[in-house]
């Protein structure tokens, strides 16, 4: 015999109640090993879950100057310029979005110091950065203002599967913009 089975015979009472489905001394270790895998999970129970959100939008860019140009004088972000010139690897530039998000343009090599994370060659299929408008020739609008601050065109403006009609451009840097007009993602004012 078992200690388990000595226990159940020197308790019959205990051995009789039902643990969650599972009967006797069985039921009652399970609930014993929950209670101290919970006792001592590094996980609080308390803890919220992280926002559905994010606030700043860092581009790693080659040339700072150039990239706040395309951005503050070609498509009209506002900004209050290239700030933190004073700090060794501080130079940016902060544009104010909607809904307090902002972008931000830092060098490569100073995001690459600062998350610690060696600097690779750029990729721009790692992400894009979607805008929808809210009609179809706002897309050409845009797209043309793109080129004309020096963006490339990487696929002109054109209906979509999904009933919209969109383009993509680059900016200097190479990352991947699409304006978009979907009608069943309206931006609200």
């Amino acid at each position: 015999m078992t200690m388990l089975q000595n226990s159940a015979d020197a308790y019959p009472d205990r051995a009789k109640r039902n643990w969650g489905g599972i009967s006797g001394l069985t039921g009652a270790l399970c609930c014993l090993i929950v209670a101290i895998f919970a006792f001592y999970s590094p996980i609080e129970q308390s803890r919220k879950p992280m926002e559905p959100r994010f606030t700043i939008l860092t581009l790693g860019v080659d040339n700072l100057e150039r990239s706040y140009n395309f951005y503050h004088h070609g498509l009209g972000f506002q900004s209050q310029g290239i700030i933190g010139k004073e700090f060794e690897h501080g130079e940016v530039a902060f544009f104010d979005l909607r809904h307090g998000t902002k972008l931000a343009l830092w060098a490569r090599e100073n995001l690459a110091w600062d998350s610690k994370v060696k600097k690779g060659q750029p990729s721009a299929t790692e992400f894009s950065i979607g805008y929808n408008t809210r009609g179809r020739a706002e897309v050409d609008e845009i797209m043309a203002l793109a080129q004309k601050a020096g963006a490339r065109i990487t696929k002109p403006a054109e209906e979509t599967f999904y009933g919209g009609y969109a383009g993509y451009f680059q900016d200097p840097d190479g990352h991947l913009w699409e304006i978009a007009y979907n009608p069943k993602l309206i931006p609200a004012d």
